[in-house]
């Protein structure tokens, strides 16, 4: 199984993204942050979802920061 294939909980991709679990709850009934699987009644995060996710996040902050004009 490679990294990639690691399943996390949502205590562990709160804690990776430092957020309360609560948080990634109203996301997910929102259709709002990492994609992610409902095992029984458990969300369940793909590592790799998580990752795509946080590049996704750090590419979209860096088209709404203004261009840094100082030299």
């Amino acid at each position: 199984m490679t990294s990639e294939e690691i399943w996390l909980t949502t205590d562990e991709v709160a804690a990776r993204l430092k957020i309360p679990p609560k948080t990634l709850a109203t996301w997910a009934s929102a259709n709002r942050g990492p994609r992610f699987a409902k095992i029984g009644r458990y969300r369940r995060y793909l590592l790799r979802d998580v990752r795509r996710w946080e590049q996704a996040q750090l590419e979209a902050a860096r088209r709404e920061q203004p261009p840094n004009t100082s030299a």
